[in-house]
């Protein structure tokens, strides 16, 4: 755990460096630009050194630094301990680094960042240690999806996990979490080889939740891909995470253009070995 927070911290550092703010006007400490003063504006808002510079009146504004929670959801579940020979880490660790370093990068914006189920929004510098301690003292079921868990319709929802759920149990949590306007975005994190297949001839893949295993006679003929809806992205172990890091930041705060928008997502191989 402290290898992954020193690492979400590094990762973060260097995804804020290149961050701009919300660009908009509101209340907040951070100037944002001048304006030109509108006639029946009380006196008191004018800029007067601004002002003093030429014939026009002008207001000074402030960048909108209203606070909101994005409640983030690491897939913690059996299947993300995967870890192919093609990849450094297993897939747990990277959702861990990922869920961290976006908590520090939105803490640092001034958000409040939660964990469905786990930990209380908080806006605290110290996040990351209260997110690992949370996990750490963590002695429930590790399910793949959230449950029993009802968002603000202002909040936004992440979550981080290899979708090894249903397409049905899915869909039911995307729109359970969405039923009260809130939304949010999808982060799928595969193994190299659960995206590229790299299996041929005679394999067993296991189901490491408890689904069982199937033997494929020639597995080079099961590539193929599905469908999976809501804002997603997919994010391979093997890639550094800046990118995708910076993606998902400028995501949110938008809404989606529509509600369970279709994308393209690679087959997800099962655990697999040699027959």
């Amino acid at each position: 755990m402290p290898r992954l927070i020193l690492e979400a911290r590094r990762i973060a550092a260097t995804v804020i460096h290149g961050l701009h703010g919300r660009r908009r006007a509101g209340p907040g400490e951070n100037f944002w630009q001048y304006r030109r003063f509108f006639s029946g504006e009380p006196a008191r808002h004018v800029d007067w050194r601004r002002s003093a510079r030429d014939d026009n009146l002008y207001v000074r504004e402030r960048e909108w630094e209203a606070a909101h929670t994005v409640w983030i959801w690491p897939d913690r579940s059996p299947s993300m301990l995967f870890r192919s020979p093609l990849a450094r880490e297993s897939k747990l660790d990277r959702a861990l680094v990922m869920t961290f370093a976006l908590a520090e990068i939105l803490v640092q914006a001034g958000e409040r960042v939660g964990v469905p189920n786990l930990m209380r929004p908080s806006g605290s510098r110290n996040v990351l240690d209260k997110l690992a301690n949370a996990i750490i003292h963590d002695g429930s079921d590790r399910t793949s999806l959230p449950s029993t868990f009802a968002p603000t319709s202002l909040a936004e929802i992440v979550l981080v996990s290899d979708f090894w759920s249903s397409t049905a149990a899915v869909r039911t949590t995307i729109s359970q979490l969405a039923s009260n306007g809130s939304h949010g975005h999808a982060v799928q994190i595969v193994d190299p080889a659960e995206e590229t297949f790299p299996y041929s001839g005679r394999v067993e893949f296991i189901e490491p939740e408890g689904a069982g295993s199937i033997t494929a006679g020639r597995a080079e003929a099961w590539k193929s891909e599905y469908r999976l809806g809501w804002s997603f992205s997919v994010h391979r172990t093997d890639r550094a995470p800046t990118e995708l890091l910076l993606a998902l930041h400028a995501r949110l705060g938008t809404p989606p253009a529509g509600a369970m928008m279709e994308s393209r997502a690679p087959m997800q191989a099962r655990l697999a070995r040699t027959a």
